[in-house]
């Protein structure tokens, strides 16, 4: 049997819950169609708050500003994606999380990682540094140490972060993806033209991706 060859651009934030569990779902999928497709992961840049300074922000605040949102909200928002974390078998440490934080230089370094072939063990490190771990996805020290964690020259990253390498790169898939009116993340695209948009649970996106490949 012909395994279909499929491009996959996973376009997130590291900063968002829903992208750790639509990337989860995904992954499942792709596993259970094991031996019908062949698919291509390529990690796409989109920043929630790229105007968030260095030291971010607490967590309750920003949701009030941005989404005004009550604590109660947030309660119950939280523990759905707690719960739908444990389903995928990943570990929400809400307590762990208290601030949202910049991460434009995450996206750097997932550019330069996907030069080298490291780019989804990266990404799955820096969904634990933030979520389960509570660490700042935008301090350069966190940044270098999980670089050299998923196999990465350390030393490598620390001169990309300590310069603007990769960052008109990242700005310019960003700007991409906005003007083809992503709004919102996850954004799955495969093949350059069929959108998935949320975090769908696993079986949702293998029926999506079995129609595309009968239809591809």
């Amino acid at each position: 049997m012909m395994r279909t060859a499929m491009k996959i651009d996973f376009v997130s934030d590291v900063s968002c819950p829903w992208c750790v569990i639509g990337l989860k779902a995904l992954e499942a999928a792709i596993a259970r169609l094991d031996g019908e497709i062949e698919a291509e992961i390529h990690f796409q840049p989109f920043e929630l708050n790229p105007q968030m300074p260095p030291g971010g922000q607490d967590i309750d605040e920003h949701l009030a500003e941005k989404y005004g949102a009550t604590p109660e909200q947030s309660i119950e928002t939280r523990e759905m994606i707690r719960a739908r974390g444990e389903e995928a078998g990943f570990t929400f440490a809400m307590d762990k999380r208290s601030r949202i934080y910049n991460t434009f230089d995450a996206h750097r370094l997932l550019h330069w990682a996907g030069h080298e072939g490291r780019q989804r063990a990266l990404e799955h490190a820096l969904f634990k540094a933030y979520f389960t771990d509570g660490e700042n996805p935008g301090a350069h020290e966190v940044l270098i140490r999980l670089a050299g964690e998923v196999g990465l020259d350390a030393a490598r990253a620390k001169s990309i972060l300590s310069s603007e390498e990769y960052a008109e790169d990242v700005r310019k898939q960003e700007r991409f993806y906005l003007e083809q009116g992503i709004s919102a993340v996850p954004a799955v695209i495969v093949n350059d033209r069929h959108l998935i948009q949320g975090g769908h649970p696993p079986e949702v996106f293998e029926q999506a991706l079995r129609r595309i490949a009968a239809e591809d």
